[in-house]
């Protein structure tokens, strides 16, 4: 597999004041697509568990050029770089449209850790969480 895709929707409420995307609701559009992976495409493969907790330890972006509203669903491809027992870290790259030929906005990280609620603690990555983030790793 590799590499996961998901196209996000900007609304128009998204925009700022310079008329371009908030950086905060580039964070959220990210976070939709990341969603899309790990609680839908996960639950389709076999691990459903990955929706009962997962946080975000780290993130990291890098915005590259303005996000317009165009009305258009933008681009985001995720892999997963560090594989760990106990975290992951997922890259991104937003493109301002549905084509990898489309501008590149923005990359990103997150340094994701899997998360019991009922504890209030960390957890370790199941065996079927593995399993399904190791089909996602950059290859």
């Amino acid at each position: 597999m590799g590499v996961f895709v998901a196209e996000v929707q900007p609304r128009w409420s998204d925009m700022d004041a310079y008329g371009h995307v908030n950086h905060a609701k580039t964070v959220t559009l990210l976070e939709d697509a990341r969603c899309a992976l790990l609680f839908a495409e996960a639950a389709r493969l076999g691990a459903p568990q990955m929706a009962d907790g997962m946080v975000v330890a780290k993130l990291s972006v890098d915005y590259l050029a303005p996000v317009v509203y165009t009305g258009r669903p933008l681009r985001v491809s995720m892999s997963v770089q560090d594989l760990r027992a106990a975290s992951f870290t997922l890259d991104y790259r937003m493109h301002n449209g549905r084509r990898e030929t489309d501008d590149l906005v923005a990359t990103a990280s997150t340094l994701m850790v899997p998360y019991d609620v009922s504890a209030g603690r960390p957890r370790r990555l199941t065996e079927a969480e593995r399993d399904f983030l190791a089909g996602w790793r950059a290859g």
